[in-house]
């Protein structure tokens, strides 16, 4: 799966690939969603979770960003969200609905938006300055990694 972004077209087919890859992870056995990728290191249950948090996370912010100019993101903490759900043993009920849904959505904000708003500013609140065009970008490669992860998990890699 190629991460390095350089055009919208290239943003979507990770966008595709990753939904497609991501989604089935959601259908592994309770055994499976216990695995680890290493000691210290969340199981795929807890990944799945923040995936699907985290793109609603990422489609709140573009729309602010698209709507709203000169907007504030702040961050948010993925160990207190992890902590403070559960994410190590809730169950995923509605959690492949929730990253689906959220996942087409962006996908339309990027088809509609890449071009057209790319080059719009915003300030994360942590990181500084930044561009809608990064952070759409961030949304395919942040999931990206975290396949890397649940791949490792399982003996993939």
């Amino acid at each position: 799966m190629n991460t390095d972004i350089t055009s919208k077209d290239q943003l979507l087919q990770l966008l595709n690939e990753s939904r497609a890859i991501t989604s089935a992870f959601f259908d592994l056995s309770e055994a499976d969603l216990e695995r680890d990728y290493g000691q210290g290191k969340w199981n795929i249950r807890q990944i799945l979770h923040h995936l699907a948090d985290a793109e609603c996370v990422f489609h709140s912010r573009f729309k602010r960003i698209i709507a709203e100019p000169k907007q504030v993101i702040w961050s948010f903490d993925q160990e207190d969200w992890e902590s403070a759900f559960n994410y190590k043993t809730e169950p995923l009920t509605g959690k492949k609905d929730l990253y689906l849904i959220c996942r087409d959505q962006n996908y339309l904000l990027v088809d509609k938006y890449y071009d057209s708003h790319g080059a719009k500013e915003f300030v994360h609140s942590i990181n500084g300055l930044f561009t809608l065009r990064y952070e759409l970008a961030r949304v395919g490669t942040h999931n990206a990694k975290h396949i890397g992860h649940m791949q490792m998990a399982l003996g993939q890699n």
